[in-house]
């Protein structure tokens, strides 16, 4: 599949993006990493989420940004299509939140202080995930409540890392935090339920033969 691809005329400052993409990586758990050869940003887990990658570079005012996700098989996965939806969707969403961000109306600049200190801050928007982490207390919840089913338990235990790791530096962090402990401690439920399940086929097969 096609890589998610953005190029976006902005002509603004070079440190007012670097700002805005140093901050949206560090919230959303990217780290710098390798993909096949290629260098690339890197968020994400083998066995709960899966792996996002994100390239972005900004030259004479034209902002260029490219995602994907690893595939099942090692492929990539652009962020359109039904398969990988789960996953495709809230990295898409929080990829068009980011592009909002970044076109965002800059006040005039005021330049230096009227002592000849340093310039006056600037108040910008930055990418805030809030809502990814409301929704990882939600899927927490739900993992919890059917931690009599592995299949459930896992689905929405998964979706509630997912949702954790990008509300992790958002407004609402301690939501996120909830969300990821809850579907934890569901999975841990499951898993023993699950033993205890096999034991109890055991012990009756035992108990026939």
């Amino acid at each position: 599949m096609a890589r998610y691809i953005q190029d976006l005329v902005l002509n603004k400052p070079d440190d007012f993006v670097a700002f805005i993409m140093n901050d949206y990586l560090q919230k959303n758990g990217f780290t710098m990493s390798d993909w096949k050869g290629e260098p690339a940003y890197r968020a994400g887990d083998a066995m709960m989420e899966g792996f996002k990658y994100l390239k972005w570079s900004y030259v004479n005012g034209v902002f260029h940004l490219e995602a994907w996700l690893k595939g099942s098989f090692g492929g990539e996965w652009g962020l359109d299509g039904f398969v990988g939806t789960l996953q495709k969707k809230p990295y898409k969403n929080n990829l068009s939140q980011l592009m909002t961000v970044l076109q965002q109306s800059l006040p005039p600049q005021e330049g230096m202080g009227a002592q000849g200190g340093a310039p006056h801050v600037v108040p910008v928007q930055t990418v805030d995930n809030a809502k990814e982490a409301t929704q990882a207390l939600i899927f927490g919840i739900l993992s919890l409540v059917m931690c009599w089913s592995p299949i459930f338990c896992i689905l929405f235990g998964c979706l509630a890392f997912s949702r954790a790791r990008m509300g992790a530096g958002s407004s609402k962090a301690g939501q996120a935090l909830a969300g990821k402990i809850l579907s934890i401690v569901a999975l841990a439920i499951t898993l023993v339920l699950f033993i205890l399940s096999i034991m109890g086929q055991m012990a009756m097969l035992t108990t026939l033969y």
